[in-house]
């Protein structure tokens, strides 16, 4: 497996964010992504993508074998709600690991959880998706939805060996449709793709993000 770079990495952080102003949209309104309710929250806020996001999701689901669909999960998502999550990992390592630094729990965070200020999902760039049938019934990627490393004994990772042939099948669908158009993936986490924020440039050679994270307050 090639080397990983972490969300915590100043490889990332150090790249500049160019806001370019983009508008975030509600993915229910295209009327043709499969949408999962498991991350709603009262705001909303988890149905949020930028505009140029959610349309470039739209010609990768184009691009998918008749009968197969994207089922988004999750977008936008506020800093204090990044934050939160962010917290609550860093615990759970620490509990699990007393030995660790704070540099260690840090970076060990990084791979689950990205740091409040370089977040892509709080920028409205990053969605968690991943495959359904025409019934919407969601197909098997080899771990659940946002599975952490320790409980899927690594398996997230997108390009993880411990995963059964029909699992390995449906990431690469995943993966060819969403690179096709423009996505990165956070190889921690076969199901986080994104676009526009300092992952996506670093991974891409952009000089700076288009997208940065910013507290906003949604309406339906």
């Amino acid at each position: 497996m090639n080397e990983i770079v972490l969300m915590s990495d100043p490889k990332v952080t150090a790249i500049p964010v160019v806001e370019c102003g983009e508008r975030l949209v509600d993915v229910r309104r295209s009327g043709s992504l499969l949408v999962d309710a498991r991350k709603e929250d009262p705001a909303d806020a988890f149905a949020y993508l930028r505009d140029g996001v959610l349309g470039r999701l739209l010609k990768a689901q184009a691009m998918l074998p008749h009968g197969l669909r994207l089922l988004f999960v999750e977008g936008y998502r506020p800093p204090s709600l990044q934050r939160e999550y962010f917290v609550e990992y860093a615990n759970q390592l620490r509990a699990s690991h007393p030995g660790w630094s704070d540099g260690q729990i840090h970076s060990a965070v990084s791979r689950y959880v990205s740091p409040p200020d370089v977040a892509p999902h709080s920028a409205g760039a990053a969605v968690d998706l991943t495959l359904a049938d025409a019934s919407g019934r969601e197909l098997d990627l080899g771990t659940r939805m946002n599975a952490d490393p320790e409980e899927s004994n690594g398996a997230c990772y997108t390009h993880a060996l411990n995963i059964n042939e029909e699992a390995r099948t449906n990431r690469n669908l995943l993966n060819s449709a969403l690179t096709a158009v423009g996505l990165v993936n956070y190889p921690t986490e076969w199901w986080h793709w994104s676009f526009g924020d300092r992952y996506w440039a670093l991974v891409t050679g952009e000089a700076a993000a288009l997208y940065g994270p910013k507290e906003i307050t949604l309406r339906r």
